[in-house]
């Protein structure tokens, strides 16, 4: 019995649309990097990327569970002496609402040169409008 092992140019490429309206971030960051990383094809390789498209609309409607929209914070550093910086997810949500959705997937993606050609395919919206229509994307049905 042979292993198979797909062919990066034999891998047949979707575009999946997702309505982020009502959904759980971390369930949804979990599934969205799931499909990016292919592992909901047969034909998955691990050294190969295997993934499909995924474009992201109403990522603004994204919600938490709990005491997070109080209580979860955004760390970075500016690279200065004292430079940590703090922001809310009520403050991230009000500037920037699909950089939440983007941090939640990237922490669930590889930390390799795959992982970071697999992030790319990923496409965020704040509304439900979004410029991929000749790409014709088929909705997804999260599990």
């Amino acid at each position: 019995m042979k292993s198979y092992m797909a062919r990066p140019a034999q891998v047949e490429r979707k575009w999946h649309i997702v309505d982020a309206e009502g959904q759980t971030l971390g369930r949804l960051a979990s599934e969205i990097a799931r499909v990016l990383r292919g592992k909901n094809k047969p034909q998955y390789t691990p050294h190969i990327d295997t993934g499909d498209f995924v474009v992201v609309v109403n990522a603004e409607k994204v919600v938490v569970t709990g005491r997070k929209a109080e209580q979860k914070v955004y760390r970075r550093h500016t690279g200065y002496p004292g430079g940590l910086r703090e922001t809310s997810y009520e403050v991230m949500m009000e500037r920037k609402p699909t950089e939440v959705l983007r941090k939640a997937v990237k922490g669930m993606m590889p930390r390799t040169r795959l992982g970071r050609k697999q992030f790319t395919k990923l496409k965020l919206y704040a509304g439900p409008e979004h410029p991929h229509e000749a790409q014709n994307p088929q909705p997804y049905e999260m599990r």
